[in-house]
């Protein structure tokens, strides 16, 4: 579908323009999971109703659950479950207030107060890794060359604020080189390739997405990583701010974003 966009100036104005976007968060699953070699990467998804809730909060413990469509984090509620609680085994935190329940029936009802019968995705959670205490994950930028070639263009890293559960920039998180980040976790020698291995999953969920969505010349992968490195597709965005690249203190990241981002005609 064609859908409006929205750009920011030097002078922090919004210019509008149109471009391929994929609305639905269910369809971009789908779709990067067609591809056998990306699976392993996707966590378990599923549409929310009362019984996925409950069987994913029984075998996974903590779940995110996020409107199917929606920007910048907004509406993603993390949801908990701790076995054999003396007390309020039930939580969940929406935006900065933490909410606790005695038992599923009660926590579910106040979940479909906040959700508002919109059609909702309930996630397996991933504990993310931290800088300085923060939760942190990665956005990996990829765009079309002008030559209409796949290329991963940048990867940053987004600190979540303290008292918030979302990494989004526009919600009060923090960008980081992906160096600074994985310095606590990988040596200097082994980042390299384990980021070179980023830029590769980047590069294939854009091409599944390619195969089902003609039209889209840019995506955002949000990464997350687990205590074992094991890198966590979380979801794809088609429609990623470029200007968040601006932040990274090697200005030829952006440079470049820019550039394939005017050939497609989204700047």
């Amino acid at each position: 579908m064609k859908k409006i966009l929205m750009q920011r100036t030097s002078k922090g104005k919004i210019n509008i323009g149109k471009a391929r976007y994929v609305q639905s968060k269910w369809g971009k699953t789908k779709a990067v999971e067609s591809t056998q070699a990306l699976r392993q990467y996707v966590p378990d998804t599923k549409r929310m109703t009362r019984e996925t809730l409950l069987q994913m909060l029984r075998e996974y413990r903590m779940v995110y659950i996020k409107p199917n469509v929606g920007m910048f984090g907004n509406g993603v509620i993390r949801v908990e479950w701790t076995e054999n609680a003396k007390k309020s085994p039930y939580s969940y935190q929406y935006g900065v207030r933490l909410r606790h329940f005695d038992t599923f029936e009660e926590i579910y009802a106040s979940i479909r107060k906040v959700t508002n019968k919109r059609y909702y995705l309930v996630q397996k959670g991933i504990d993310l890794l931290k800088y300085k205490g923060n939760r942190f994950d990665l956005r990996v930028m990829v765009q079309q060359t002008p030559q209409r070639r796949w290329e991963t263009t940048g990867i940053i890293g987004r600190v979540a604020h303290p008292d918030k559960i979302v990494t989004n920039f526009h919600s009060g998180g923090t960008l980081k080189p992906i160096e600074t980040l994985l310095a606590k976790y990988i040596s200097a020698n082994e980042r390299k390739s384990y980021i070179n291995k980023l830029r590769v999953i980047g590069l294939q969920v854009a091409k599944s997405m390619d195969n089902r969505y003609k039209g889209v010349k840019e995506i955002g992968v949000d990464v997350a990583l687990d205590k074992d490195l094991h890198p966590w597709i979380l979801e794809v965005n088609t429609s990623p701010d470029p200007f968040i690249f601006l932040r990274l203190k090697d200005k030829r990241v952006f440079t470049k974003i820019k550039r394939y981002a005017k050939a497609y005609g989204r700047l």
